[in-house]
């Protein structure tokens, strides 16, 4: 195939031409979407699980099927093998998800160890499978104190790392103490509506992009480094 003029580098045949019929979607769709939830303490009275569990009501209103993984006995990353009980449950799961929310505490300005330890137990790759890729994600954070957004923030670089499609709401619940009783439900608040919208996102971007993710997330760089593979493994053969 002949050169494209004026763009020397690009290998013509390697070049896909987007289209709207190529974002037709492909697969079962008949199952609802499966969001995945992951929290980030382990205290008894933990607001970001507090957070999480009304979070997973509405989105089961929606229509949702939700998991929520509980970080209880997860290993340190690198301390136990990856054959380990737990790893082999957190890695399921998010095969399995189709969306995704992560829910931290603010500590010491970032995101806690048992929040980050969860995501790093997620390899971007399984062999030809990547448990993250293409995935949905929304971000929600709870401050002990005044509003703060530095833990969504690192949410966020994170899921962009890990390649999800983090949607532009999310939520940040100042002084959370305040804004849940005695029996871990939220109360009505203006901050309880915002979870609601960043919820309804979620499941709006995760119905836009299911069936979807396998041709939204296949690049050009990637085709052109596998056809190369390919040409090397040919000229071994000589």
């Amino acid at each position: 195939m002949s050169k494209i003029p004026n763009l020397p580098n690009i290998q013509p045949e390697l070049l896909d031409m987007p289209t709207v019929e190529k974002l037709a979607p492909v697969g079962d769709m008949n199952h609802p979407p499966r969001i995945l939830m992951l929290y980030g303490s382990l205290r008894e009275r933990s607001f970001s699980r507090f957070l999480t569990y009304e979070a997973a009501r509405i989105l089961e209103q929606f229509g949702a099927e939700v998991k929520i993984f509980d970080p209880m006995e997860l290993p340190m990353v690198g301390s136990v093998p990856e054959t380990h009980p737990k790893v082999v449950e957190l890695r399921e799961l998010c095969l399995w998800s189709e969306g995704q929310v992560w829910c931290s505490p603010e500590r010491h300005g970032a995101i806690t160890a048992v929040m980050k330890n969860q995501i790093d137990w997620i390899p971007l790759e399984m062999g030809a499978i990547r448990p993250s890729q293409g995935r949905t994600l929304a971000v929600m954070q709870v401050c002990g104190g005044s509003q703060s957004f530095n833990v969504v923030n690192t949410l966020r670089l994170l899921g962009r790392w890990m390649r999800m499609f983090t949607i532009p709401n999310q939520s940040s619940v100042p002084m959370a103490y305040k804004e849940f009783d005695d029996e871990g439900r939220m109360r009505p608040s203006a901050y309880y509506d915002r979870v609601v919208d960043v919820m309804e996102e979620l499941f709006k971007f995760t119905l836009l992009t299911r069936g979807r993710t396998d041709y939204l997330t296949d690049r050009y760089s990637e085709r052109n480094e596998r056809a190369q593979k390919a040409i090397d493994r040919q000229l071994q053969k000589i």
